[in-house]
């Protein structure tokens, strides 16, 4: 069994910036796509962003392309550097797993984090 934990969120300007980060631990060698889910009250869990252990290779979603990266520092740990932030990317963010290929949808994920809370306010 896999367990992630975030760490990172807060408040933030609108156009400012914060990073994320999620590790993993206990399962986590076939761990093969980490990636960043975000939800708001009343909506569905929607794909930020994922990257594949094996080649780093990483998909965005387009609200947050040239604003977002994704990275990874070693198998266990992943981060996510968000700039110019926007009152819209207010949500939970959630980090996730998967022993395959993941993917955009939340369903093709098998571990989930706690979420961590972004607010951009002014």
């Amino acid at each position: 069994q896999v367990q992630l934990v975030e760490s990172g969120g807060g408040l933030v300007q609108p156009g400012g910036s914060l990073s994320l980060s999620c590790a993993a631990s206990g399962g986590d060698f076939f761990i093969r796509t980490m990636g960043w889910f975000r939800q708001t009250p009343g909506k569905e869990r929607e794909f930020v962003a994922a990257i594949a252990q094996f080649d780093s290779s990483t998909a965005y979603a387009d609200s947050v392309k040239g604003r977002f990266t994704i990275s990874r520092e070693g198998k266990n740990l992943i981060n996510l550097k968000m700039t110019s932030l926007k009152l819209e990317d207010t949500a939970v963010y959630f980090c996730a797993a998967d022993w395959g290929s993941g993917g955009r949808l939340p369903g093709n994920y098998d571990f989930w984090g706690q979420g961590t809370q972004v607010t951009v306010s002014s």
